[in-house]
C-alpha cells in the first residue's frame, strides 16, 4: 500500500515536472507571436517615426557636454515600405562575397545589408538574410557616421555625393559634402568577410577661421523583429570595454535603464543575436560609447571621438570599422586574432569554451569529409564515446571490486552499527586495503554532464548547424518536426512544447528504458518503479530541445547499450552478484508484505 501510494506521488509529481517545465521555459523565454528568421524584416507592420524617436533621447550619463546630445533631425512621418525605401536613386551598391545592399547618400547611412550566404527559411526558394532595413521601415537597423560642427550635429537628411556607383573589396567609394569652407569626407571600404571600414575626414580650406569637430558614429536599430534573450544566447546591447566582455542587458532592461555606459575604453560595442551581429569597432581614443533607449522599441549604440580644433588648411581624420553579419567563430577569431579583443566572444560561449569549441571543430572536420551534419553528429558520438571507453571499462572493474568487497562492508556494518563514526573509518580502511574507490563509478556521468551540455550549446549557438538537414528533419537546431500529434508530419502543422513528441524524442525514450533494463543493479521496488518511469518523463521533458541534440542522445544509448552488453560479457560476477542481490531484496519485500498482512 505505502509503495503504491508512493509510486502514485512520483508519477503526479513528474507530471507536474513536466508541466512545469514548458510553462517555465515559455514564461522566462517567451518566442515572438510571429516567429522571426533571425534579424529579418517582417511584411508589413508599422514602426514609430524617427522624429518621435528622436524626442525620447536623452543625454548620455558620463559623456562631455560637446557629447551630450546626438538627437536626430526632424524627419518626416512617412512611414515607407522596405521596396520603396530601396528605391530611391540616391544609393551606392555594395557588392561583396558575402555582403550584398547599398549605401544610402542621404545622411551617409549603410541601412541595406543581404547576407548572401544565409537564407531566411529552410525553403530552397527562400531569400537572403536581411541585417539592416532603412529607417521607418519595420525591420529598420542601420549605421550612421557623421560630423558635429561647432557643437551642430549634422543633419541626417543631408545628401552626399559619391565617387564611385559600386562599393566592393577591389573598389572603395569615398562620399563627399561641403558646408562653407568645410568638407566632409567618408571612405569606405568593405573586406572579403562582413566588415566595412570607414574613414571620416575633414578639410578646412578657410584662410583664418578655425572649427571644433567631432566625428561620431553610431547604429541604431528596432528590437521588434530581434531575437529573444535567452540563457544560454544574449540578444541585445553588447561589447567589449578594456578588453572585459559586458553583456549584462536585454533589450527590455535597457529601456528601463534609458541610457547605458560601460566603464573603459571601448574595444567594440553594437547588437547581438543569437546568430547576427551589428558593431562598431571604433579607433583608439574615442571619448565616449553608450547604449541608449530611444522608446517606441528603438535602440541605439554611440561612439563619439573627441573634439578637434581645426585649423585652416587643416584636416582631421578618424577610422572605425563597421561589422554587419554572421556570428561564424572561424571569422570572428580572425579579427581577433587581427587585433578585435575578444570578437570571438560575441557568441555566448560561456563557461564551456574550452568544452565547446573543440566539439564545434570535430563537427565541421566530420561534416567535411561526409557531408552531413546529422552523420557527423552520430560520427561524434562515436569518437567521445571512444575517447570515454578506458573511463568505462575502469568504471566496471571498480563495480566489480566493490561487489567483491560486499561481504567484508556487510560485517562491518553489523559489527558497528551502533557506531556509525567507527563504521565509516572502518569502511574506508577496508577501501584502502583493497585499493577500491567507491567514486570511480560515478566518474564517466560526472564527465559527460560538461560534454552534453557544452554539445547543446553549440548546436544552439554555431551557425553552423542552423538549417542542416537529416533524413526528414530541414533544421538540427529545431525540434523534431516529425511527431505523434501531426501523425509523424502527415498532417499539415507542427506541435510544440512537451506535447511534440517525435521519432528522436520515443526513440530516447526506449533506448534509454532498454539501457536501465539491461543494467542489473539492485533496487527496491519502488526505486525500480521509479527507473521504468523515469525514460517516459524524459521523453516528455526532451521533446522540445533540438533534434540534434536527441540525434546525439539517442546515438549515446545505443552505444551505452552495446558497451554495457560487452563489459558485462567481460566480469560476469557483476551480474551474477546483482542477480543474487535482486533475489534477497525480493525475499525481504515479500517478507515485509506477509509481516503487514499479519498486522
Amino acid at each position: 500500500m505505502d509503495n503504491s501510494r508512493n509510486l502514485l506521488l512520483a508519477f503526479v509529481l513528474s507530471g507536474l515536472l513536466i508541466l512545469g517545465w514548458d510553462v517555465g521555459i515559455g514564461y522566462l523565454y517567451p518566442q515572438p507571436d510571429t516567429p522571426v528568421e533571425a534579424t529579418t524584416t517582417p511584411p508589413g507592420g508599422e514602426t514609430t517615426p524617427a522624429s518621435e524617436s528622436a524626442s525620447t533621447a536623452g543625454p548620455t550619463p558620463d559623456a562631455s557636454s560637446a557629447s551630450q546630445d546626438l538627437a536626430e533631425s526632424p524627419a518626416t512621418s512617412a512611414r515607407p515600405d522596405l521596396k520603396a525605401a530601396l528605391a530611391a536613386p540616391e544609393r551606392v551598391v555594395i557588392d561583396a562575397p558575402r555582403l550584398a545592399g547599398s549605401i544610402n547618400l542621404i545622411g551617409a547611412r549603410i541601412d541595406d545589408i543581404v547576407l548572401k550566404n544565409h537564407k531566411e527559411t529552410v525553403d530552397k526558394n527562400s531569400g537572403p538574410v536581411r541585417l539592416f532595413a532603412p529607417e521607418g521601415t519595420p525591420g529598420q537597423y542601420f549605421a550612421e557616421f557623421g560630423f558635429r560642427t561647432n557643437a551642430k550635429r549634422s543633419s541626417s537628411s543631408a545628401v552626399w555625393q559619391a565617387d564611385g556607383e559600386t562599393l566592393t573589396p577591389a573598389t572603395p567609394v569615398t562620399l563627399t559634402r561641403s558646408e562653407g569652407d568645410l568638407t566632409y569626407a567618408i571612405t569606405f571600404r568593405v573586406d572579403d568577410n562582413y566588415m566595412i571600414a570607414a574613414e571620416q575626414s575633414v578639410t578646412n580650406a578657410a584662410e583664418e577661421a578655425a572649427a571644433v569637430i567631432e566625428p561620431f558614429v553610431l547604429i541604431k536599430r528596432t528590437s521588434t523583429n530581434a531575437t529573444p534573450d535567452e540563457f544560454l544566447s544574449h540578444a541585445g546591447p553588447v561589447g567589449v570595454f578594456d578588453e572585459v566582455l559586458n553583456d549584462p542587458h536585454a533589450y527590455h532592461e535597457l529601456a528601463e535603464l534609458g541610457t547605458w555606459s560601460p566603464s573603459g575604453s571601448p574595444d567594440w560595442l553594437g547588437f547581438s543575436e543569437r546568430y547576427w551581429l551589428g558593431a562598431l569597432v571604433p579607433s583608439d581614443g574615442a571619448e565616449s560609447a553608450s547604449f541608449r533607449s530611444l522608446g517606441f522599441d528603438l535602440f541605439r549604440a554611440d561612439v563619439l571621438y573627441p573634439a578637434q580644433t581645426l585649423a585652416a588648411g587643416d584636416t582631421l581624420t578618424q577610422s572605425t570599422q563597421l561589422y554587419a553579419g554572421a556570428k561564424e567563430s572561424v571569422v570572428l577569431d580572425t579579427y581577433e586574432e587581427a587585433g578585435i579583443a575578444q570578437f570571438g566572444n560575441a557568441i555566448s560561449w560561456g563557461w564551456f569554451k574550452i568544452i565547446e569549441m573543440p566539439l564545434l571543430w570535430l563537427l565541421r572536420t566530420l561534416d567535411r569529409a561526409i557531408g552531413n551534419f546529422g552523420v557527423a553528429i552520430i560520427g561524434m558520438t562515436l569518437v567521445i564515446r571512444g575517447l570515454l571507453f578506458p573511463i568505462a571499462q575502469k568504471q566496471f572493474a571498480s563495480m566489480a571490486q566493490m561487489k567483491a568487497v560486499q561481504p567484508k562492508m556487510k560485517a562491518i556494518q553489523e559489527r558497528y552499527k551502533d557506531d556509525k563514526q567507527t563504521q565509516q573509518q572502518k569502511i574506508m580502511q577496508l577501501y584502502k586495503e583493497e585499493k577500491v574507490n567507491p567514486l570511480a563509478g560515478c566518474l564517466p556521468l560526472l564527465i559527460q554532464i560538461p560534454i552534453f551540455f557544452a554539445l547543446y550549446k553549440v548546436l544552439i549557438l554555431a551557425i553552423e548547424m542552423r538549417h542542416e538537414p537529416f533524413v526528414y528533419i530541414s533544421d538540427l537546431t529545431a525540434p523534431d518536426p516529425a511527431t505523434i500529434l501531426n501523425l509523424f508530419g502527415l498532417l499539415p502543422f507542427e506541435v510544440s512544447g512537451f506535447l511534440g513528441i517525435g521519432v528522436l524524442a520515443i526513440l530516447l525514450g526506449i533506448t534509454m528504458w532498454l539501457t536501465f533494463k539491461l543494467n542489473p543493479s539492485a533496487m527496491d521496488p519502488m526505486q525500480q518503479q521509479i527507473f521504468n518511469l523515469m525514460p517516459w518523463f524524459l521523453m516528455f521533458v526532451m521533446a522540445p530541445f533540438a533534434a540534434g541534440l536527441l540525434l546525439y542522445w539517442v546515438t549515446s544509448n545505443v552505444l551505452t547499450l552495446a558497451q554495457q552488453k560487452y563489459l558485462y560479457s567481460k566480469h560476469p560476477q557483476l551480474r551474477a552478484q546483482a542477480e543474487k542481490d535482486k533475489a534477497e531484496m525480493a525475499q525481504k519485500a515479500e517478507r515485509e508484505k506477509a509481516e503487514k498482512s499479519k498486522a
